[in-house]
């Protein structure tokens, strides 16, 4: 654990050398900021004290913005040789990817707070919801965790960051949308696609509703997706 700390602190300190951390922190609140305060949501009209319009924003501009910082992740590594120095020294595969998807997770975590404010002024409102806004932000949190270890399987594959971003867009597109438009074929196979939604899920956290198999769903996918970029990078190695 104490490798993948130090490898997080490493990629912490290259999101913000390379402005990479700035520049996802200024558009994610310009963004989730525009479309909750002046467009679409109008809360201020609406008079309704509740974040559903910022969890709403901030379940598709993390599904964007997640596949931009993890991209670079070990593909860049690769392509520049510096994956190859890092293994060779006493850190294992499972330490390397760790320690990228903390990173990841630490930054998406600094975005989400960056947001408190807006708890602060719906509070003024009127009276909040606290259950569903906590439940909201752990739901964003969750959603990033997935979707970040999807990103670092995708860029342990490649060398190309950009196929490495295009990659994790795709395969995240059926969580976050296809899989929950085959929801309307019914039956089993509906089911089964309700299952593997990540928009049913979400919207169950959300809404501030606490169930286990919500929390199965997000916690076995991290853990499957870091499995596989885990997999990926040893074979990969293998064969370099």
């Amino acid at each position: 654990m104490k490798n993948s700390l130090l490898i997080a602190k490493r990629e912490l300190e290259a999101f913000f050398d390379s402005l990479i951390a700035y520049i996802v922190l200024v558009l994610f609140l310009g963004f989730s900021g525009f479309f909750t305060w002046l467009y679409g949501s109008d809360i201020f009209f609406i008079g309704q004290a509740d974040l559903r319009g910022f969890f709403s924003i901030g379940y598709w501009t993390l599904f964007f913005f997640i596949p931009a910082l993890t991209m670079r992740m070990i593909a860049e590594e690769r392509k520049t040789g510096t994956i190859e120095l890092l293994l060779t020294k006493s850190v294992t595969d499972r330490e390397v990817i760790l320690g990228k998807f903390l990173a990841t997770i630490f930054l998406i975590s600094m975005a989400l707070v960056c947001t408190f404010p807006y708890i602060i002024t719906i509070s003024i409102l009127g009276k909040l919801d606290w259950g569903a806004t906590f439940c909201g932000y752990l739901g964003l949190l969750l959603m990033s965790a997935v979707y970040t270890s999807i990103g670092i399987f995708a860029s342990s594959t490649t060398n190309n960051q950009i196929v490495a971003f295009l990659v994790a867009l795709i395969v995240g597109l059926f969580f976050h949308l296809i899989f929950s438009v085959l929801i309307g074929i019914g039956g089993i196979i509906g089911l089964i696609f309700q299952q593997l939604s990540m928009q049913t899920h979400f919207e169950n956290i959300s809404r501030g509703v606490m169930d286990s198999s919500d929390l199965v769903y997000f916690l076995s996918m991290t853990a499957f997706g870091l499995f596989l970029a885990e997999l990926s990078l040893s074979k990969r190695k293998i064969a370099d």
